[in-house]
């Protein structure tokens, strides 16, 4: 792998800067560093993937047959790596990095045709429904079921935890379709309408006082047949394959390392009294900038077999557990700089439209809600347990 910059690349850098400084306004740059969630709000993003879109860079990782830029490993790190720079809001990745791809692998010509191009202009906004109150790590036990009625499946039961559902208007969800011996052979992969009728959705607020999650309930929900997505009883592989994406297929570290930059300059500012003097925290910016490293070589490498037609494989479930790892470290060395000021709440969302003045600085108004919101990390997307487990099986051969 080649790690070294072409003249192209050199040029593509200077293109990429001059896109986000003619789209990203200083106000979006501003509501995305208030920002303590893991997704940004649908109202910040709106106009960056629009650009894009128009541009012909929504996708990075796409085939360019299905609107992909063709970008090299070397342009899309470089355009990750400046969006991160630069402060832009990322574009939600349950469309262009989790069901884009399930349906480019397995979905029909019809469903390709139809949804891939309203994924990429952002006109469909989308939720995962996977887990269920009594199915979280152990995703194949789950109950929320799908019965054929016709030319419908009727579905009922809850999914849980589902990220923006109050905001989506479709949702990509494993449901079962049979009782089999084997649990995962029984279930399948279909795409809702969340306008449908007999779909509640019940918000959930996290520790960190955000509304990301919520419930949602499925009462006799008539999905048309045509939204199943490959074969019935094939979903437990089409949502494997899914999670190789949604924890292997971005790079992370560009935006890690933008976040422990802004803990670093946080540290060396009057507003902390110069934090950064304390050895331990001076130690602890160097640490993690070393794991910071790390993790961008291994996003890299994985980056490059994808490049070649491979998907990320078990290696994504090692680049999960360390990004969860790393965020959670960044937001925590983050409270120990911001001090006695991370006692100060701030009950209000969205941040970036407070029409009250807050008791802190910008800088340090969303730095509590992301550490409490960090603890999620390795939680979400399988546990740090449950990715141990693969990595063990499937990648150290044990």
């Amino acid at each position: 792998m080649d790690l070294s910059f072409a003249d192209a690349d050199l040029a593509f850098q200077q293109d990429v800067r001059g896109f986000i400084a003619a789209n990203v306004p200083a106000d979006i740059r501003r509501a995305q560093s208030l920002n303590p969630s893991v997704f940004s709000e649908p109202d910040i993003i709106t106009g960056w993937q629009k650009a894009l879109h128009e541009k012909g860079w929504a996708a990075p990782g796409w085939p360019q047959q299905y609107g992909g830029p063709g970008w090299s490993p070397a342009q899309r790190w470089i355009f990750e790596t400046e969006c991160a720079h630069a402060g832009v809001p990322s574009i939600s990745p349950m469309g262009v990095k989790m069901v884009g791809p399930v349906i480019i692998g397995f979905g029909s010509p019809e469903q390709k045709n139809y949804y891939l191009p309203r994924i990429l202009s952002g006109e469909d906004y989308w939720c995962q429904g996977y887990s269920e109150p009594g199915s979280g790590s152990d995703l194949s036990s789950l109950k929320t079921r799908a019965v054929r009625d016709g030319d419908h499946y009727v579905v009922n039961g809850t999914k849980i935890w589902t990220t923006h559902a109050h905001h989506a208007n479709r949702m990509f969800a494993l449901v079962r379709t049979s009782d089999e011996p084997r649990q995962q052979d029984g279930i399948s992969f279909i795409l809702i309408d969340m306008k449908s009728p007999g779909i509640t959705i019940r918000p959930i607020l996290t520790i960190g006082g955000d509304h990301e999650v919520n419930q949602v309930f499925f009462d006799d929900v008539r999905v048309p047949v045509t939204d199943l997505v490959g074969e019935e009883g094939k979903g437990w592989t089409y949502g494997k394959y899914l999670l190789e994406f949604e924890r292997g297929a971005g790079i992370a570290s560009a935006r890690l390392r933008a976040a422990l930059n802004t803990v670093s300059t946080l540290a060396g500012s009057e507003i902390t009294g110069r934090a950064v003097e304390d050895p331990d925290i001076a130690l602890r910016l160097s640490e993690i900038e070393i794991d910071i490293d790390a993790l961008e070589m291994t996003e890299l490498r994985v980056l490059s077999a994808m490049q070649n037609g491979e998907n990320p494989g078990a290696v994504s479930s090692l680049l999960k557990l360390r990004v969860s790892e790393i965020h959670q470290a960044v937001t925590r060395l983050g409270v120990d700089v911001i001090g006695h000021d991370g006692l100060v709440v701030e009950p209000m969302r969205p941040l970036h439209t407070l029409n009250h003045k807050p008791a802190v600085a910008d800088q340090i108004l969303p730095v509590m809600p992301k550490h409490l919101n960090g603890r999620a990390y390795t939680i979400f997307g399988g546990t740090s347990e449950i990715q141990r487990d693969i990595i063990s099986k499937l990648v150290l051969g044990l």
